[in-house]
């Protein structure tokens, strides 16, 4: 990832907490032997803006029937096929298969007796390689895309976090040291912290999708399907508090 890629920013918000404290109707008052003195809050955000890396794709299909365990082996029978399909293209971290839902539900007619059976079935496409999976997807005959999701990988997730962290760190002791000569001491000392992050453009936490939904049949040579990643924004804070001295 260059650093033409990648954005970054800094969002900082400073509040100060004197040590001592104005009461209504009084005059100031110095503060309690035990209530601490310039004492003052910073907190500081770094952030980068980068590239999803991990598709999700998910095939689907579904079937009805009056019979359950004839809906339920036409579901089985669509899902191995496209099992077998997928996992000739699979390699670790670049196209990974899994199996998602497998439903099988009654359907009711007017007079609220069963009258037959609907089901269906998912089959999930993910990993780096957004060709190898597109291409894939398009060779599956037995099932349709229903969804496809970019999201941050584990592995990039925790790296920018720790990327961002670092910056968010240097940033909280810079500002801390410009605070503490502002007020004319020397330095300070740190007496509360707190970290938090976010992945956004996804959302928070880990993968968050950009989802963009398609429910067309595929033949084995169809054409691959598009699919053009968007970017994620993590985000780490630093807050807390320090002492002047």
């Amino acid at each position: 990832m260059g650093t033409s890629s990648v954005r970054r920013g800094w969002l900082v918000s400073l509040v100060l907490t004197a040590g001592w404290a104005w009461h209504a109707g009084a005059s100031a008052q110095q503060p309690q032997p035990n209530e601490p003195a310039n004492v003052v809050n910073i907190a500081a955000s770094g952030f980068l803006d980068v590239p999803q890396d991990w598709l999700s794709m998910t095939l689907t299909t579904t079937r009805e029937g009056s019979d359950a365990a004839v809906v339920q082996n036409q579901l089985k029978q669509a899902l191995d096929a496209a099992l077998t399909a997928a996992k000739a293209e699979a390699i670790p971290k670049q196209l990974e298969v899994r199996t998602g839902q497998l439903s099988l539900y009654p359907r009711y007619g007017s007079n609220g007796e069963i009258n037959g059976w609907q089901g269906s079935t998912e089959l999930v496409l993910e990993g780096r390689d957004f060709v190898r999976i597109s291409s894939t997807a398009g060779k599956v005959q037995t099932l349709t895309m229903a969804n496809m999701a970019f999201s941050l990988s584990r592995e990039a997730q925790q790296k920018l976090e720790s990327d961002v962290q670092a910056l968010a760190i240097t940033r909280f002791k810079a500002r801390a040291d410009e605070v503490a000569k502002g007020f004319g001491f020397s330095g300070y000392s740190l007496r509360e912290l707190s970290i938090s992050s976010a992945d956004q453009g996804g959302g928070a936490g880990y993968p968050r999708p950009m989802a963009a939904r398609a429910n067309v049949a595929m033949s084995s040579d169809a054409a691959p399907v598009p699919a053009e990643a968007g970017k994620s924004l993590v985000n780490v804070t630093v807050s807390g508090s320090i002492q002047l001295r």
